[in-house]
């Protein structure tokens, strides 16, 4: 495979992702009129393709527990996923499933099978595969990755996701994913140019779609993400992340669901979990770290780019909600960044 696709032997794809989803043109400077998008863009998202499990006989892999996402598919045969602390869930092929920050889980032909270690097993993959038992005889094949996000925004996303999204074959978003899912394996399974690219978008296009279905099948998610499936509340969320500078009042933000004060008030904090300004100042603060992280904006710059009508008063809400002032979260977090250990520690604990 060419060189862009074998970072590691257990690795087809493994970058940073390039695609900067609050890039969009439409809404403010820092945000669009998408919270899904947002949120994805602030996490920069560092997608990974792993080799996928080719297994025959019986098998069991125990995976350790990961800080971010894990998302697989069930190509050909049927196992057992087993997440700690959980019942265990039969998968079969063609269902998809979603990890939110998941204790240690098995995925196995048989709950009685004896366990190996999953690390050990990418260790030794050869040619994007990992096998188990003979090839000859293989009945199983799953393919998937992981994403992990910048820590200082993760939990943005991780709080709002259950451990386990599991969708069906035949439920109506299986068959688009199916779809998504035979481009996803041809593109391991090839070399051509752009391949690294072409995972990267497949791979992030599957996470969305996955959120979606965990949005129907939950009826309303918790936090912001279920609550953008809401009329009134989704509106307004809408509005604050599309002019994230605009100095919105409870007035403003409740005409714009087309609520009273109060209700809106209720309504929102209930749904959300925090209170509508609060959520204001909240994200606020998320894109302003995003922004010193990366040294992309001056102190003076985020400050009216975040609504403030000072670099102190931008200061005082940032120390009050971060616990450090702008300069020394900026100044700590170039010295994480130089000598500080990378993601890559993460990523070597195999991924289906």
């Amino acid at each position: 495979m060419n060189s862009m696709l074998q970072d590691r032997r257990g690795t087809i794809h493994n970058v940073k992702s390039p695609i900067l989803y609050a890039s969009s043109t439409k809404g403010s400077a820092l945000g669009t009129h998408d919270p899904i998008a947002d949120a994805i863009g602030l996490l920069r998202p560092h997608t990974v393709v792993e080799a996928g499990l080719h297994a025959a006989g019986p098998w069991a892999v125990r995976f350790d527990p990961f800080p971010h996402v894990k998302l697989g598919v069930v190509v050909r045969g049927e196992c057992w996923l087993a997440l700690e602390g959980h019942e265990p869930v039969r998968l079969r092929q063609g269902d998809f499933y979603l990890l939110g920050n998941p204790p240690p889980y098995v995925l196995a032909s048989a709950l009685t099978a004896k366990t190996r270690a999953a690390k050990s097993l990418w260790d030794g993959a050869t040619n994007g595969a990992v096998r188990i038992g003979s090839e000859a005889e293989e009945d199983t094949f799953l393919c998937g990755g992981h994403f992990l996000f910048d820590d200082t925004n993760a939990s943005i996303l991780i709080d709002v996701l259950p451990p386990l999204v599991h969708v069906h074959a035949a439920d109506p978003r299986g068959k688009l994913l199916a779809h998504l899912s035979e481009l996803l394996v041809t593109e391991v399974e090839t070399t051509a140019v752009g391949g690294s690219l072409v995972l990267d978008h497949l791979a992030q296009i599957l996470f969305v779609h996955m959120l979606r279905a965990h949005a129907d099948q939950a009826g309303r998610p918790t936090g912001w993400l279920g609550a953008l499936s809401d009329d009134g509340i989704g509106a307004a969320l809408r509005a604050m992340h599309a002019d994230v500078a605009h100095r919105w009042t409870l007035k403003e933000l409740a005409g714009i669901s087309c609520m009273s004060r109060s209700a809106f008030a209720a309504s929102f904090k209930n749904q959300v979990g925090t209170a509508p300004l609060d959520y204001l100042i909240e994200w606020r603060m998320s894109l302003a770290r995003d922004a010193l992280r990366r040294g992309t904006r001056s102190i003076s710059e985020l400050a009216f780019a975040t609504g403030y009508e000072s670099e102190s008063a931008f200061s005082t809400a940032f120390r009050r909600v971060v616990g450090s002032s702008p300069k020394q979260f900026r100044d700590a977090a170039h010295r994480a960044a130089t000598s500080g250990p990378s993601q890559e520690s993460f990523v070597d604990s195999g991924a289906v």
